[in-house]
């Protein structure tokens, strides 16, 4: 199994110290850096090159908000999973809208942190009931005042099924099988489609398609 190089950015010592702890007997998580703020993280990507990075949102100096935006603009291919005390809905859905990969409480398990950091690893994107919760009640209310994009989007009938997959969190290999095609052919799709809707990341493709009502 292939070891995930991870970073933690997060000013309590103590909770940072207890998260890699909590985290050691899991041989595959290995963790590069810690960051007491945004900007100290920033600082260390270079040299730490993680593939994931914990973020707590409320720090001194750069917080957790701008240093997501930051990382997702400026080193796309790390991942970040929010970590923090926030369960407001409008932190949820601004950070994942912005950047993230994912939000846990901290009063997540270690086995569901070490969860989400293999599947944004390898999915790019991590959503569990209180994400999902929140994207779904958040597109239910936006659909109130704006009206439904469905008719402005067509999709082939292909891409419905690879969009659709992908909602169900399965892996490229996976949706070849499936629909037996070729693991490039589905990239080709998911990219194909992330460039034709703005979306960043796999994550950015799977809250559009919630938000639009693009899947059943």
């Amino acid at each position: 199994m292939a070891v995930i190089k991870v970073a933690i950015a997060d000013d309590h010592k103590i909770f940072r110290k207890g998260v890699i702890l909590s985290l050691r007997p899991f041989t595959n998580i290995n963790f590069v850096q810690e960051a007491e703020n945004g900007e100290d993280l920033l600082n260390g990507l270079p040299e730490s090159n993680p593939d994931v990075v914990l973020m707590d949102l409320r720090m001194p100096g750069k917080d957790g908000i701008e240093a997501t935006k930051t990382i997702s603009k400026q080193y796309p291919q790390i991942k970040v999973l929010v970590l923090s005390m926030y369960e407001d809905e409008r932190f949820v859905y601004h950070l994942m809208e912005n950047g993230a990969n994912g939000y846990l409480l901290k009063n997540s398990e270690p086995n569901e942190i070490r969860r989400a950091i293999m599947e944004v690893s390898e999915k790019g994107y991590y959503l569990n009931n209180f994400v999902n919760r929140i994207l779904l009640k958040k597109s239910h209310a936006r659909q109130k005042v704006i009206p439904s994009l469905n008719s402005e989007v067509t999709l082939s009938d292909k891409e419905k099924d690879v969009l659709r997959f992908i909602c169900m969190e399965f892996t490229a290999a996976e949706i070849a099988k499936k629909m037996e095609i070729s693991p490039r052919t589905v990239e080709a799709i998911k990219d194909r489609l992330m460039e034709r809707f703005g979306c960043k990341n796999t994550a950015g493709l799977v809250f559009f398609a919630v938000k639009n009502n693009l899947i059943d």
